[in-house]
């Protein structure tokens, strides 16, 4: 076990053995001040350097074949999603059936529960986590309206106990057995947005399944940050957003997995768009749809090449990685930023705790750091010099060292402005 010093010596020694540092070089860090400290790709991944080339590629093709583009660029945009299929089956542990990239993330929920919330007389309620991301909590309840049920009769919320920020995973598992008999679906993040609690999503879904309901999961924090087994865990649905820790870009397009007993089964109810439609008589224009036997049939239409470009450089990136390895050097940058801000409250700086699971199973890339006393000004001192963090309110600094460009003297660096802007 490495034994972590508070020295800048050591965070170069660590620099220097890490197998993946030559990938920061594969990005462009932000130039509006000097030295960016750049923690925050849970919000926003930094640019991979290869995304212009990419972009470019699209607009020159486009500029040179026009409609022909199609099935004659570099990259024709007639199947352009399936450029993608492989990567997101490798992310989260899926077959390739089972994804596809379509849509932003909110979108993609609502269509999920399209199909995977159909509530009954006797089964209708929702449990969700408190204090979901509000998209969530919107698409939620809104999904219940369209229904026409009361959310504050369906919509159960697990939340932290009292004096607690963490949500137990035994308190999920009570409200499904006390509402089994009720229940339609389970539908929480994977990962926590607020504290950067990765819950038990195996475990989940198999209570969920056994209460005869459906479970699913927003991924938007999970996606690139944890490794995931989807299909072997036996969950229903998923869906993630792209411009976080996969670093698409802003807006990028969306992620959705769907367990091939669903994606293959022609009878479930979906929304239906052309791009959804058995691609073998898709031309013939002719009525009645006949979804393609995967995940790809909850396509509504065709693939938005120059949102999806930047994201597909950056998904090489990620399969010539690997998540078994940037999760090691997760693992190895987040213990050591919590060893240092634990060695600031120790020698009396600070007063600072760490809200997210001190369990590195229970945990990404994402630190939330309660500032107790110090609240915004601190934050703003700290932007000042450089940090691009995330501050929520009330008193939380999320901060996410992201394994593929971040360094350890990242990390070294962060501690100390955070020391000399107390």
């Amino acid at each position: 076990m490495i034994q972590f010093e508070n020295t800048a010596a050591f965070a170069a020694k660590m620099d220097h053995q890490d197998p993946l540092a030559a990938y920061r070089n594969q990005f462009n860090f932000p130039q509006f001040t000097k030295d960016v400290v750049y923690f925050t790709g849970n919000s926003l991944g930094l640019q991979p350097k290869a995304a212009r080339t990419a972009v470019l590629q699209e607009m020159d093709d486009w500029a040179h074949w026009g409609v022909e583009g199609h099935f004659h660029a570099k990259n024709p945009w007639f199947a352009y999603h399936e450029f993608f299929t492989k990567s997101l089956a490798k992310l989260v542990n899926a077959k390739e059936k089972e994804v596809v990239a379509m849509n932003g993330l909110t979108p993609n929920l609502h269509f999920l529960m399209v199909s995977f919330y159909r509530p009954t007389k006797e089964r209708f309620k929702i449990i969700c986590e408190a204090k979901a991301f509000p998209s969530d909590q919107y698409a939620l309840e809104s999904q219940v309206k369209f229904h026409g049920l009361n959310p504050d009769e369906t919509l159960v919320e697990v939340a932290p106990r009292e004096g607690e920020h963490l949500i137990r995973l035994e308190d999920i598992l009570a409200a499904i057995e006390q509402h089994k008999d009720e229940l339609a679906l389970v539908m929480i993040g994977g990962v926590n947005y607020y504290s950067g609690q990765v819950f038990d999503m195996k475990t989940i879904t198999a209570a969920a399944h056994k209460a005869g309901a459906i479970a699913g999961f927003d991924l938007a924090h999970a996606a690139g940050n944890i490794p995931m087994h989807l299909h072997d865990w036996d969950v229903d649905f998923a869906a993630w957003c792209s411009y976080k820790y996969l670093n698409g870009g802003p807006g990028a397009v969306s992620g959705v997995y769907i367990h091939e007993r669903h994606a293959t089964n022609p009878e479930l109810i979906r929304f239906a768009g052309w791009w959804g439609h058995d691609k073998s008589t898709r031309f013939l224009m002719q009525k009645g749809f006949v979804p393609m036997p995967s995940a790809e049939s909850w396509q509504m239409c065709n693939a938005p090449v120059m949102n999806m470009a930047s994201l597909k450089a950056s998904l090489e990136l990620f399969d010539a990685v690997g998540m078994d390895a940037l999760r090691e050097k997760s693992l190895l940058l987040t213990g050591y930023l919590e060893f240092l801000i634990q060695q600031l409250s120790s020698q009396g700086k600070g007063g600072f705790e760490i809200i997210t699971p001190s369990n590195p199973a229970e945990r990404g890339c994402q630190l939330s750091i309660l500032a107790k006393d110090h609240g915004r000004p601190l934050f703003d001192k700290i932007t000042e010099r450089g940090v691009v963090a995330d501050w929520r309110e009330p008193n939380v600094i999320r901060v996410a060292p992201a394994p593929l460009y971040n360094s350890f003297e990242d990390v070294y660096r962060f501690a100390n402005i955070l020391s000399e802007s107390l």
